[in-house]
């Protein structure tokens, strides 16, 4: 199983497994693609699922290959492993594999029509399938919702774009107010900021999902709103239940994951900053300090840390990115994280080649340019050492 590039001596990894040497990810040679130290993943989806689009993603730089099974089937992950590793070896690439859990989402059930909300709106949750009593209801698929909301809690849905307040509940309903003009339609992600949700760290999908990749041998798993120390270490006893040396990829994706980031960094192997849904639980004007307070951290702890979500949105559907796409992905390989990644851009978009070059060339001219000295600023703790840093600067320029 091949390791993210470790940029500096104090980044310490776990104790490499066999896979790792297999597939070398940290030897250095003359070809450019393997010599960036940023690696770049690519999610796969119907865009990229085609036999010569895998090679080409090969060959313009793509390290990891995510498979996401909030989407993906058994059937569609044994016919995909395989050929991704044909295609590395014919390649003569290291290329890994990344399983990336579902996790114990909350969503809205079925609707028969979408419903049309406007601030001011009662909109009623239940649960269990409860008889409606407001104009506007929907049910929710985890039945201790009402248990774990309060008064005055706020609830968002749908990525939030629709937001609503918690007035109050009963045995089996919850009815809240509506905040923002919204549509909301069937099977909607809820999101419950600082709230502590009771739900297990896997589901029966997950374990099931897990064990799949444990066959197929995948290199990363991935554990989706990890909340707590002690998801992680359920996730470790199962892989090592199925004789897996996966390595664990811890996603930050809620407010309850960031205060105890520290003990996340020191149970899982890799973290990954989940803009997606970190950026609904959190103002938009934390979620940069959040992503770089947990980079500096992973750097001073040891652990390699990825960026994920939006990166290059806009070539979801144009060949070429914003300029302030291209400054955000360049913010990250400045920050030092080690990897970067795709996600609707390279299943559903239309240029996931282009994607792919375009991170490659952004990383390769901003660790050309020597970057700017933010990790090992960071590794600096006290005073003294930063004082001493400066003088040694000084005297080199």
């Amino acid at each position: 199983m091949p390791q993210f590039y470790y940029r500096y001596a104090t980044r310490v990894p776990r104790e490499a497994h066999a896979g790792q040497k297999r597939l070398g990810f940290c030897n250095a040679q003359a070809n450019s693609l393997i010599v960036r130290k940023t690696k770049i993943i690519c999610t796969l989806g119907p865009a990229t699922e085609k036999t010569e689009t895998l090679r080409q993603l090969i060959q313009k730089g793509t390290d990891v290959f995510r498979l996401n099974m909030s989407h993906a089937t058994h059937e569609w992950v044994r016919n995909i492993v395989p050929r991704i590793r044909r295609l590395a070896q014919t390649a003569g690439r290291p290329v890994a594999i990344l399983l990336d859990t579902q996790g114990p989402a909350i969503r809205t059930g079925e609707l028969e029509t979408d419903l049309h909300l406007k601030p001011g709106d009662i909109l009623e949750f239940t649960v269990r399938g409860a008889k409606k009593k407001e104009q506007y209801s929907v049910d929710v698929n985890y039945p201790g919702f009402v248990k774990d909301v309060s008064t005055g809690d706020t609830v968002l849905v749908d990525n939030g774009l629709l937001k609503v307040v918690v007035l109050g509940k009963g045995k089996d309903r919850v009815r809240t107010k509506v905040l923002t003009p919204a549509g909301l339609g069937s099977r909607r992600h809820i999101n419950l900021p600082r709230v502590h949700v009771n739900l297990p760290p896997l589901t029966k999908k997950d374990i099931a999902d897990v064990a799949l990749g444990a066959q197929l041998d995948v290199d990363f798993v991935a554990l989706s709103f990890v909340r707590e120390k002690s998801d992680i270490e359920q996730l470790r006893q199962l892989l090592s239940r199925k004789k897996s040396n996966a390595q664990i990829v811890a996603k930050i994706e809620d407010q309850l994951a960031v205060r105890s980031i520290e003990k996340m960094i020191e149970s899982a192997d890799v973290i990954m900053v989940a803009r997606g849904d970190l950026g609904i639980e959190c103002p938009m004007e934390e979620l940069p300090i959040i992503q770089r307070r947990i980079v500096k951290k992973c750097i001073h702890l040891g652990k390699p840390v990825v960026i994920a979500t939006q990166l290059l949105e806009s070539m979801i559907t144009n060949r070429l990115p914003t300029r302030a796409e291209v400054t955000d992905v360049a913010n990250a390989v400045f920050e030092q994280a080690d990897a970067l990644m795709l996600s609707a851009e390279t299943t559903l978009g239309r240029y996931p080649i282009e994607c792919v070059e375009v991170l490659n060339r952004v990383a390769i001219r901003i660790e050309r340019s020597g970057g700017a000295g933010y990790a090992n600023g960071a590794m600096l703790e006290s005073v003294r050492q930063k004082t001493v840093a400066s003088a040694v600067a000084l005297a080199n320029s």
